[in-house]
C-alpha cells in the first residue's frame, strides 16, 4: 500500500473526501461514500503516457468522411443519424427490463453482413443469449458471444481479433484491475468506459455500452457516462404497454432529440413506421375530454390522444394526477385556466393521461391539454377531425411553436381536416394546406371557437 492511499468517493456525484462522511457536501445525499484505493504507482502513469500525442494543424488533418454501418431497421438508423458511425461510442440506457438487450441484439445481428460483431455479456450466460436469439429468430456465424466481466480480457480479445462492432452488456458489470473497488461503482464505470472509448477510437471499432438507469433516473448514478460517449440513446416506455420510444438526447454525428418508435411483440421489438395511426386506432368518438395533440419528436410529428377528466373531489386537497405529461405543467395550466378563463377547478380532482404510454415533453402540447380540460369541465366533446398544438403562457396567451407545416401535413395524411394552432402559426402557413387552419391568440379565443354558444365558465357549476 506504499504507492496507494485510501480515499472516499461519493457514489452519486463523484465528490472525493479523505475521510468518510455521512452526508455528501456537494449533492447532499446520505450514506453515499464508499472506500476506494487511489493508486499513485507507475502502472497507471505508464499506461497514460503511451497515449500521448502531438498537436496537429487543422489544415493537415485528412478527412475521408464518415463511414457508417446500416442495419436496415429504419427507426434505429434514423435515431443514430443515418447509421452507426465507425469508431463511435454509443450509450444505450433505460430502465431494467425495458428491452435494451433485445433491441441491441437485433441491431447487431443486422450488422454482421459488414463484418464480425463481438457481444460481451456480463449478465447472461451464452445459453441464455442463445435462447433469446432463438426467440428473436437470430442466427449468424459472425455474431460472437464473450461471457466476461474483466475489462483487460475484453481489450485483449479486441486486440487479437478486432471486430466491426463491440457491445458491452452492461457497463455496470465490468471491472478493471487498476482499481481496487467493486464493479458498478462510479470509479469502475468511469474508468472502464474511458478505456473502451480510447481503444475503440484507436482501432476504429464502434462500441455499444448498455447502462442501467437508477431509481433517481440517472445513468450509473451521476450521469458520468453521458460526457464520455459520442451518442446517448434512451429506451423509454411503460412496461405495461407495447410501445417503446428510442430517444437520442446526445449525438455528435446526427440530430439530437430524434425518436424511433418500436412495438414489443413475441419475436422482439418491431419498428413502427407510422406510430400516429397506431396510437389513434382506439380513440373514442364523441367523448368529452379527449383531444388529438401533435408533438414533434426530433424531426418527426406524432399524433397522440390526450385525455382529461375532472370530477368533484371528496378530499380537502383535490388531486392532480398526470401520466405522460409533467404534473407541474398541469398545475400551471390549471392556474391559468382559473385566472384567465374563469374556470373553477378548486373543488375538482383532475386527471390527465396520454394514451399508449407515450410521454410528451414539448411545450407545444399545452394548448391541447387546456382544450381537453375545457372539454371535460364543460362536458362538451370536441370535433373528431380536430388536431391541436400551441404553447400557453401565464397571461393566457397562445404562443407560436415550430414545425407547424410538418404538423399540419401529418394531420392531413391521417385524415384530419381542422387544425387549431396559434394565430402566428396560422398566418405563416401556406394557403395550399388541405386542412382548415384556425388561429387563436388567447384562451378566450379557444372558448369562442370551440364552445360557441356555451355560457361563460365563470360561475358555472361543474358537470
Amino acid at each position: 500500500m506504499a504507492d496507494s492511499k485510501l480515499i472516499y468517493r461519493c457514489q452519486q456525484c463523484g465528490n472525493v473526501s479523505p475521510k468518510w462522511m455521512g452526508r455528501c457536501p456537494e449533492c447532499r445525499n446520505w450514506d453515499c461514500f464508499a472506500e476506494e484505493v487511489a493508486h499513485k504507482g507507475r502502472e497507471k502513469a505508464a499506461k497514460l503516457a503511451r497515449h500521448s500525442s502531438q498537436p496537429v494543424s487543422l489544415e493537415d488533418i485528412k478527412s475521408d468522411g464518415e463511414t457508417r454501418y446500416y442495419t436496415g431497421i429504419g427507426e434505429w438508423d434514423r435515431v443514430l443519424g443515418g447509421g452507426l458511425t465507425k469508431g463511435s461510442l454509443v450509450l444505450l440506457a433505460g430502465d431494467p427490463g425495458i428491452g435494451k438487450s433485445t433491441l441491441l441484439l437485433q441491431a447487431l445481428s443486422k450488422m454482421t453482413g459488414d463484418g464480425p460483431v463481438l457481444y460481451v455479456s456480463g449478465e447472461e450466460s451464452p445459453r441464455q443469449l442463445k435462447s433469446r436469439a432463438g426467440r428473436l429468430g437470430i442466427a449468424s456465424r459472425d455474431l460472437y458471444i464473450l461471457p466476461e466481466t474483466s475489462l483487460e480480457a475484453v481489450l485483449d480479445e479486441m486486440e487479437k481479433n478486432p471486430p466491426l462492432v463491440l457491445a458491452v452488456d452492461s457497463i455496470q458489470t465490468m471491472y478493471t484491475r487498476l482499481l481496487d473497488v467493486a464493479p458498478g461503482s462510479i470509479s469502475q464505470v468511469r474508468e472502464c468506459a474511458s478505456r473502451l472509448m480510447r481503444a475503440g477510437k484507436d482501432a476504429g471499432v464502434s462500441v455499444f455500452v448498455i447502462g442501467h438507469v437508477t431509481k433517481e433516473g440517472a445513468i450509473a448514478g451521476p450521469r458520468a457516462l453521458e460526457h464520455l460517449v459520442d451518442t446517448v440513446l434512451y429506451l423509454e416506455g411503460d412496461r405495461t404497454h407495447t410501445f417503446r420510444l428510442l430517444r437520442a438526447v446526445k449525438n455528435r454525428f446526427g440530430s439530437t432529440n430524434e425518436v424511433g418508435v418500436f412495438e414489443m411483440k413475441e419475436n422482439g421489438l418491431e419498428e413502427v413506421p407510422n406510430p400516429s395511426q397506431l396510437l389513434l386506432a382506439e380513440r373514442p368518438m364523441g367523448v368529452s375530454g379527449s383531444v388529438v395533440a401533435c408533438s414533434v419528436e426530433g424531426t418527426r410529428p406524432i399524433l397522440v390522444e390526450l385525455q382529461a377528466l375532472a370530477g368533484a373531489t371528496g378530499w380537502m386537497q383535490p388531486r392532480r394526477t398526470s401520466m405522460g405529461v409533467d404534473t407541474n405543467r398541469l398545475s400551471l395550466l390549471l392556474a391559468v385556466l382559473e385566472k384567465k378563463a374563469g374556470f373553477n377547478f378548486a373543488q375538482q380532482d383532475v386527471f390527465v393521461n396520454v394514451a399508449g404510454g407515450v410521454r410528451l415533453v414539448e411545450p407545444a402540447t399545452d394548448l391541447a391539454m387546456t382544450t381537453a380540460l375545457m372539454s371535460t369541465y364543460l362536458d362538451k366533446p370536441l370535433p373528431a377531425d380536430l388536431v391541436v398544438w400551441g404553447e400557453v403562457g401565464l397571461a393566457g396567451e397562445v404562443r407560436g411553436v415550430g414545425h407547424s407545416v410538418l404538423r399540419a401535413a401529418e394531420a392531413c395524411k391521417l385524415g384530419f381536416t381542422t387544425c387549431l394552432m396559434p394565430k402566428s402559426n396560422a398566418e405563416r402557413l401556406s394557403q395550399e394546406m388541405d386542412a382548415k387552419c384556425i388561429g387563436v391568440r388567447t384562451l378566450q379565443d379557444v372558448l369562442q371557437v370551440l364552445f360557441e354558444g356555451i355560457e361563460r365558465a365563470q360561475g358555472r357549476s361543474p358537470t
